[in-house]
């Protein structure tokens, strides 16, 4: 089976996935329509409350992705994370939230989520210490070069026991970052000259 034949049958049970059914109350309506009019939106923001106002007219995910100019992937993601808080928001509307209120909740929803990311893998310390080693001269660290590169301080740091094991590429953002608030030129070759 070739690749365009496997695609086409993707795409074609990805259009046979029946889309989640949005029902807005006429707060949340007008609240989303208050999102879409507002000159100072974000843009992203703006294009999720027509996303869901559109849904919630019956409209197809397929029509959406080209009216939005979005791929079908996020046009779902984004039905689906409506049909996830529906809940919430009937609730709040059940108390009898202000119009502000849901405001908030619906331009919570409509947000984007923390990423999780890489924590850091360095303490200030650490690279307060690698940077050090930087401006040191090679040969008292009985290395047989006469310049640092990133790749020799990451093994000296390493050597040395500051870290248990870092890629030269990190070495040298250590060192580019070091130097901000002067010239374009690295600390290594500041701490060479």
């Amino acid at each position: 089976m070739c690749f365009n034949e496997t695609n086409g049958r993707i795409s074609k049970l990805m259009s046979m996935i029946k889309a989640l059914p949005i029902n807005l109350s006429n707060l949340q309506k007008t609240v989303l329509q208050q999102i879409v009019r507002g000159t100072t939106n974000p843009y992203r923001l703006v294009r999720r409350a027509k996303l869901i106002l559109a849904a919630a007219s019956g409209e197809s995910n397929s029509s959406i992705s080209r009216r939005l100019e979005l791929d079908r992937v996020q046009v779902r993601q984004w039905r689906s994370r409506w049909f996830e808080e529906r809940e919430k928001l009937s609730a709040a509307e059940e108390q009898q939230v202000t119009e502000k209120a849901l405001m908030v909740l619906i331009k919570g929803i409509l947000s984007d989520r923390p990423r999780p990311g890489t924590t850091k893998s360095f303490t200030v310390e650490q690279v307060v210490q690698i940077v050090a080693i930087a401006c040191e001269e090679c040969e008292k660290s009985d290395r047989p070069v006469s310049h640092w590169t990133a790749s020799e301080l990451a093994d000296e740091a390493i050597k040395r026991g500051i870290v248990e094991k870092i890629a030269p590429r990190s070495v040298g953002r250590f060192l580019k970052r070091s130097d901000i608030t002067t010239t374009s030129r690295s600390l290594l070759v500041k701490c060479q000259n």
